[in-house]
């Protein structure tokens, strides 16, 4: 009941200060979106066209361990990690609220969670971070936290992706327990480095084992 308080306070406390505390809302946010997600990017601080696009990597990470949690879950997983790649922390706050312990996965896995099981796909999303993290060192650090200061929608993005960071060892422990693991300082690597210890977790995990209902 705790953590669902605390989870529930969160994403609670996390809606008030974007809505109410954040900078306000740019008039040419809505033109950024549309150039970020059309690939229009002359112009735009790399910074903040990598962070755009890592926020489309951290759903990924989070459906390849939502998705098989789910299985063993009262509530199903799909509605808040397919939200998450629209609004990230604010959909998978809720899933974090209302889902209960759990270190089994009973069942076959279809094509879809083998496709989120694979190392492959950790490998390849390891891949896409680290090129993007390396066009962000292109970026203007100056012009970037005057946005963040100055625009709500640079300002929570920077925020969910923290957020996000943070969140991951909430799922991290119960999967790594599903795969047989339960080395507390592999969790602490996994769980400890931003972005690139959860894509790592992803790119070297056993497989999960397919365990008849």
């Amino acid at each position: 009941m705790v953590r669902k308080i605390a989870f529930g306070s969160l994403w609670l406390g996390f809606i008030a200060y974007a809505f109410i505390f954040a900078p306000p809302d740019q008039p040419n946010t809505f033109e950024l979106i549309k150039n970020l997600s059309t690939g229009q990017w002359q112009g735009i601080n790399p910074l903040i066209i990598a962070l755009f696009n890592i926020m489309g990597i951290w759903p990924l990470i989070y459906s390849a361990v939502v998705f098989i949690d789910g299985r063993g879950q009262k509530i199903s997983a799909w509605p808040f990690a397919t939200a998450s790649f629209a609004v990230g922390a604010f959909a998978l706050l809720p899933y974090l609220a209302l889902r209960e312990p759990n270190q089994e996965f009973v069942g076959k896995k279809n094509i879809f969670l083998k496709l989120l099981d694979s190392r492959i796909t950790g490998v390849l999303l390891t891949l896409g971070a680290a090129i993007l993290v390396g066009f962000a060192l292109q970026g203007d650090w100056g012009n970037f936290i005057q946005q963040w200061q100055t625009s709500r929608f640079i300002h929570v993005m920077s925020l969910d992706f923290c957020m996000l960071s943070l969140l991951f060892p909430a799922l991290l422990g119960d999967d790594m327990v599903r795969r047989g693991w339960k080395d507390n300082q592999l969790f602490w690597l996994f769980a400890l480095i931003p972005l690139f210890g959860p894509l790592i977790y992803l790119s070297v995990r056993p497989p999960l084992a397919e365990v008849d209902a």
